[in-house]
């Protein structure tokens, strides 16, 4: 009777071991789970690259808006193009155009503020802007320059609403925020 029992415990670890794969739910639940896991995280990651194309223009308008400061301090006047202040960046790069405005050379009422944009050319990235103005105080009749940096709430080609003044403090336009 013990080598009996013996043969059929024997057969059926043998048996029990040919059964030991998965199931084909088992397997569609965990391709399910990973599908839901990827189709959550590609969003994030696939956007990543845009935010590293979109830094580039917050450091070239970053650069115009000091550039047109420091312009100010030693010509009394914000350079009415990017030529004027020796070009600190390219007029155009392959995701965005640049530009800046203020006064011309021997203007007879020079500009009392400058804007700078960075203009998508790609939907999918923001525009970026910002302006540069004139603030006086008023106990010691200083004249300093202030300036604000601001992206477009929404992605896509379009420019950067101006910035408003009011006394020494700047907002940016409608359909944009403050960049971080």
């Amino acid at each position: 009777m013990k080598s009996e029992l013996k043969a059929k415990f024997l057969s059926h670890l043998v048996s029990k071991k040919r059964e030991g794969g998965f199931t084909l739910i088992e397997l569609l639940v965990v391709i399910i789970i990973i599908g839901i896991l990827s189709a959550i995280a590609l969003p994030s990651f696939l956007n990543q690259a845009n935010k590293g194309k979109q830094s580039e223009a917050k450091q070239y308008v970053g650069t115009v808006l000091r550039t047109q400061q420091a312009f100010y301090m030693e010509k009394s006047r914000f350079a009415s193009n990017l030529a004027d202040m020796s070009q600190p960046v390219a007029d155009s790069t392959t995701n965005y155009n640049y530009s800046t405005t203020g006064s011309a050379a021997g203007a007879a009422t020079p500009a009392t503020h400058s804007l700078s944009l960075g203009t998508s050319k790609v939907t999918a990235l923001r525009s970026y802007g910002g302006t540069v103005v004139l603030t006086t105080n008023s106990t010691t009749s200083e004249t300093n320059t202030t300036g604000i940096l601001c992206e477009n709430n929404a992605p896509g080609t379009t420019a950067v609403a101006v910035g408003t003044v009011s006394g020494t403090t700047l907002a940016c336009g409608s359909g944009s925020t403050q960049a971080q």
